[in-house]
């Protein structure tokens, strides 16, 4: 099967990424994709969520990167007080702004993706990011897993290692530190997460 790589020219991209840098700030970052240990499936009925603090109270959140090993249009994302559940503060289908995407020996294709959303505004504390029914549902869609400081579940699985994002936002009182800018947090992502291994059903190993 032929994977179709994004269309955008490496130029284009870099202005909008700048573009996008320059209206978020990074409120949690989970560290940069790893790409060559694991990544977990987000569509077939798995979901698969991470946690992330928040520094600040009134911090708006606007924005999530991340690396999936698989082309998607669009993601449910859904931010809740447990894994998978108890308090939602946010729960959406949110169509996925590509980004570059490279081939592995094994022809997946790993892409760096981004979603921009109205989201809530959380007070300090920690939350849980939760990512599944990933588009186009015919083929598996990975969340690429690097073991980053969050806690991580699947929900048939239970526990595992965490898996690669970052949160974006905004706060109005940002004299307290807890948001800091950080120049292109998808551009991030862009480096060292080649050199892939296989594909298993639920997870790649």
């Amino acid at each position: 099967m032929k994977l179709r790589l994004t269309s955008l020219s490496l130029p284009a991209l870099c202005l909008m990424l700048a573009a996008v840098s320059a209206m978020a700030q990074t409120v949690y970052s989970n560290g940069p994709p790893n790409g060559n240990t694991n990544a977990w499936t987000i569509n077939f009925g798995y979901a698969v969520s991470d946690t992330f603090n928040v520094a600040n109270n009134g911090t708006t959140i606007t924005g999530t990167d991340f690396v999936t090993w698989g082309i998607l249009n669009s993601v449910e994302l859904s931010i809740t007080s447990g894994e998978n559940g108890g308090t939602s503060y946010f729960d959406q289908m949110l169509n996925v702004i590509p980004g570059t995407c490279t081939r592995n020996q094994y022809d997946y294709a790993v892409c760096q993706e981004s979603v921009t959303f109205s989201g809530p505004t959380l007070n300090s504390g920690t939350y849980w990011l939760n990512l599944q029914d990933a588009q186009p549902p015919s083929s598996p869609v990975y969340w690429d897993e690097n073991s980053g400081p969050s806690s991580a579940s699947e929900n048939y699985l239970g526990t595992i290692p965490s898996e690669s994002f970052t949160i974006l936002g905004g706060n109005s009182t940002t004299s307290t530190g807890g948001t800091v800018p950080e120049p292109g947090s998808i551009v991030l992502f862009g480096s060292g997460f080649f050199g892939l291994l296989g594909v298993l059903r639920r997870k790649l190993f």
